[in-house]
């Protein structure tokens, strides 16, 4: 009887699926990277997981990094490229910010935010902590009640120079005086938080886990609009990113989409899928990088192998090249900089996609170990790249030549992409923060 039941369920499948008038068999758009021109393919063609980089190439081109250092924070802040920083310390510890451990720390990418001289973290309980430049508390504040403090809230922060917005994966979100800590208002919304937010005149922009994009309200909270896009069965921990340019708002969501929307009246303009949806078990694992922004195209790449630009007016491809990252990328004039999840230091040709030169930057960890430390984010300094790991390392790598030239331990366990502020570096932990020079 149950030979009979499953090949009935067969024929059934193979008859509604399988045939060649099904979706499931219909052709998808992919880039070809040397024409620079959308073809079609087979979707069985896409199922096919294409190798991962792990080889060096012109890893004898010397590279000199000239221009400009970013000192517009506004600028960095939107288009969430934060260029080359005038950075060239000792990375000598000058002191540590400690908080109560935060659980599960290895699965979040919270982020310090700043102000005047302070710097802006919380801890395992949800408490808003404010630090001055000598490492003391100028303010602590909560405002979670006793059930949600044991849930081990996870917030994100963004800040101008009189608000603190926070949010979290509670779905709770609220505004405090910067200066005092004290509640202005307070929030909730339908779905936890998950991405970056963004303050942009009198509104500030975030994305919820059910892929909406909510645009609220700084004066009281109030939700202006929202845009919501396809959702996915299985929540993404990582975070997802938000640029803006020219009155537009540009996101991604958890199963790769990017759409554009006008931030003045929530009219989606374009949307683009980069994930083909027949591939739901890529889907329910992938991790994209940060967008960043030039002003003309969006930059960014995923862990599938995939490292796209967009042009932002007609959400069009421009080019796509194989890839296997999930930082956020670096713009220094016409090349993108960023590191695969191998441990490898990729230079492109921001225009073209064509890559410049590749060089092996875990070559001094012993291959048993290598294949479990990951690259959790870095900056550009005047000299170095700094690039910190999820064994708790900050490496050191020369950018002319790309090749690792320190390595610093801080800790046997994740530490967040290093962020650069008033000449120092920052690296966040599990329970504190430290800070370089």
């Amino acid at each position: 009887m149950n030979k009979i039941i499953y090949l009935f369920i067969l024929i059934i499948l193979t008859g509604c699926s399988l045939n060649k008038n099904s979706k499931f068999w219909s052709t998808s758009e992919t880039i070809n990277q040397d024409t620079n021109t959308i073809n079609t393919t087979k979707s069985e063609e896409i199922l096919k997981k294409s190798s991962v980089y792990e080889k060096e190439f012109n890893k004898n081109l010397k590279i000199k990094v000239e221009g400009n250092f970013n000192r517009n924070k506004k600028i960095d802040y939107l288009t969430n490229n934060s260029g080359r920083v005038n950075f060239d310390g000792k990375l000598k510890t000058l002191s540590r910010y400690k908080f109560s451990k935060i659980k599960n720390f290895y699965k979040y990418e919270p982020e310090i935010v700043f102000h005047d001289k302070s710097l802006i973290f919380f801890d395992n309980i949800g408490t808003i902590l404010k630090f001055n430049e000598e490492s003391k508390l100028d303010w602590k504040k909560n405002y979670y009640s006793k059930s949600e403090k044991k849930l081990k809230p996870i917030l994100q922060f963004s800040n101008n120079k009189n608000y603190l917005i926070a949010a979290d994966n509670l779905a709770k979100y609220f505004l405090l005086n910067i200066e005092t800590g004290e509640l202005i208002w307070s929030k909730r919304n339908v779905a936890p938080f998950n991405s970056q937010i963004k303050i942009y005149q009198d509104k500030f922009f975030i994305i919820d886990f059910s892929n909406t994009l909510r645009c609220f309200s700084l004066k009281n909270g109030d939700e202006l609009w929202s845009v919501k896009t396809q959702n996915s069965l299985i929540r993404s921990q990582k975070k997802l990113s938000i640029v803006i340019v020219k009155d537009i708002v540009y996101f991604n969501n958890s199963i790769g989409d990017i759409s554009a929307v006008d931030l003045n009246n929530g009219e989606l303009l374009w949307q683009l899928p980069t994930q083909n949806t027949l591939i739901y078990e890529s889907s329910f694992s992938l991790e994209t990088s940060d967008i960043v922004t030039d002003n003309r195209s969006l930059y960014f790449s995923n862990n599938q192998n995939q490292f796209f630009s967009i042009d932002i007016d007609s959400g069009n491809f421009n080019w796509e090249t194989k890839i296997n990252s999930n930082l956020r990328p670096i713009i220094i004039g016409n090349i993108l900089f960023t590191i695969s999840l191998e441990g490898y230091l990729f230079l492109i040709d921001k225009n073209k996609g064509s890559i410049i030169r590749v060089t092996d930057i875990f070559d001094n960890f012993k291959s048993k170990k290598r294949n479990l430390i990951k690259p959790t984010g870095f900056i550009l300094g005047k000299d170095n790249i700094y690039l910190s790991t999820n064994n708790g390392r900050l490496l050191v790598i020369d950018i002319a030549s790309g090749k690792t030239i320190a390595t610093l331990k801080i800790d046997n366990e994740k530490i967040l992409k290093p962020v650069f502020f008033d000449e120092k570096i920052f690296v966040v932990k599990n329970n504190a923060i430290i800070r370089l020079n």
